[in-house]
C-alpha cells in the first residue's frame, strides 16, 4: 500500500512541474501577443500550490511525522486564505467574507491549516448562490473555524472518511494539545443557509 502510494505521490509531484511549464509559457505567450490571460494563470498557480500542499500532507501522514506546530497569528492566516480566494470567487459573483475574532496566537501548522480552509472555501464556492463566509472564534478553549455558503447544503452529508475527507480528517487529528485533539466536521446548519465545513483546533 505504501509503495502505491509512494507511486501517486510521485505522478502529482510531476503534474506539479508540469504545470510551472504551462504557467512559463502561458506568460511568454502573453508577453509576445499583448493577451491578458490573468485567471489562467491564477488557476495553474493555485492548483500548482494545491499540489504542492497535498505532497507535503502526505509527507506528514506516510512518515507519522509530527506536524509542524507553531505559534501563529489567526488573524494573519484569514487574511492570507481570503486574498488567495477572493479574486478567485468574485469571477463566479461569489462573494467571500470574513470576520476573525481571534486576537491572540494560537498554536498549529499553518500550511497545513491553510490548506484546509483553502480548498474548503474553493468547494464552498462551488455550491456557494452569492456568499461564502470565514469565520475564527474561540469556543471553549478551542478555536473554531467555520467557512458557510448559501447554497443548497449537502443532500446527504458525505461520510467522515469519505473522498477527498480522509487526509482533512487526519490533519486536524495531528493537532493535540492537552488532552485534546483536533477535529472536524461538515454539517447544513451554515447560518447563510447552505453548508458548513467547521475545523477545530485544541
Amino acid at each position: 500500500m505504501h509503495h502505491l502510494l509512494d507511486i501517486l505521490a510521485s505522478g502529482v509531484h510531476d503534474a506539479k512541474n508540469q504545470l510551472f511549464v504551462a504557467e512559463s509559457i502561458i506568460a511568454a505567450l502573453e508577453a509576445e501577443h499583448g493577451i491578458a490571460m490573468g485567471e489562467a494563470r491564477y488557476a495553474i498557480e493555485a492548483a500548482a500550490g494545491r499540489l504542492s500542499r497535498t505532497l507535503a500532507a502526505y509527507q506528514v501522514l506516510r512518515k507519522d511525522a509530527a506536524p509542524a506546530i507553531t505559534p501563529v497569528i489567526v488573524g494573519d492566516l484569514c487574511d492570507e486564505v481570503v486574498m488567495a480566494q477572493q479574486r478567485h470567487l468574485a469571477v463566479a459573483n461569489i462573494a467571500l467574507t470574513s470576520d476573525c475574532q481571534v486576537i491572540d496566537e494560537w498554536l498549529l501548522d499553518r500550511d497545513l491549516v491553510t490548506d484546509m480552509l483553502n480548498n474548503a472555501i474553493q468547494n464552498a464556492g462551488r455550491y456557494a448562490r452569492s456568499k461564502v463566509h470565514l469565520q475564527a472564534t474561540v469556543d471553549d478553549g478551542w478555536l473554531l473555524i467555520r467557512i458557510e455558503d448559501d447554497g443548497t447544503g449537502f443532500p446527504t452529508l458525505p461520510p467522515p472518511y469519505g473522498t477527498g475527507l480522509m487526509v482533512a480528517h487526519r490533519l486536524a487529528a495531528l493537532h493535540v494539545r492537552k488532552g485534546r485533539t483536533g477535529s472536524l466536521q461538515l454539517s447544513n446548519d451554515a447560518s447563510l443557509g447552505g453548508a458548513c465545513f467547521e475545523l477545530r483546533l485544541p
